[in-house]
């Protein structure tokens, strides 16, 4: 039994954490992250195919470097894969954190900006904890799309409102 409520555990503070961490996200980048959940919301299969792409291409050229540093020994190809995965992971966890702003505000529109946060976060984060489709569905599928909004948010004006 103790084996079942240590994963259980671990998985709880782990999600608990990710709502700090969004939370923060949301504090330092108000702008980054509202038109990152924007675009997502307006091009999901636009931003699912640019989060794909480039996943495919940074994973890639990590992973090279990464095995040519085991066939060649040294370390000295860890700092190119380090450049390579930096980028990476920046723009996963902004594109994460505009999908859980786009989750909260869906669930909890009335709601304070903080409590749409959280309830966005632990939407996302029990929902990926699904087995199988949790993990090998929702998971990648929210990743990716917010890493492809990350990206074009950067090279796409949103209309403006006016």
């Amino acid at each position: 039994m103790t084996e079942l409520i240590r994963p259980i555990l671990f998985f709880i503070l782990i999600t608990l954490s990710l709502v700090a961490f969004f939370v923060v996200l949301k504090a330092l980048f108000p702008q980054r992250l509202a038109k990152t959940s924007a675009l997502a919301d307006l091009l999901p299969g636009r931003a699912f195919l640019v989060g794909l792409v480039n996943f495919l291409f940074f994973g890639a050229l990590t992973t090279a470097f990464l095995g040519l540093n085991d066939k060649f020994g040294g370390g000295l190809l860890v700092i190119p894969a380090l450049f390579f995965i930096t980028p990476l992971t920046i723009g996963l966890s902004f594109g994460l954190g505009g999908i859980t702003q786009l989750l909260g505000q869906r669930l909890a529109p009335q709601k304070p900006e903080l409590q749409r946060t959280l309830w966005g976060t632990l939407a996302l984060g029990f929902g990926c904890l699904l087995p199988i489709v949790g993990w090998f569905g929702l998971l990648p599928y929210t990743a990716l799309l917010g890493l492809g909004a990350f990206i074009i948010s950067f090279f796409y004006r949103l209309p403006s409102t006016s």
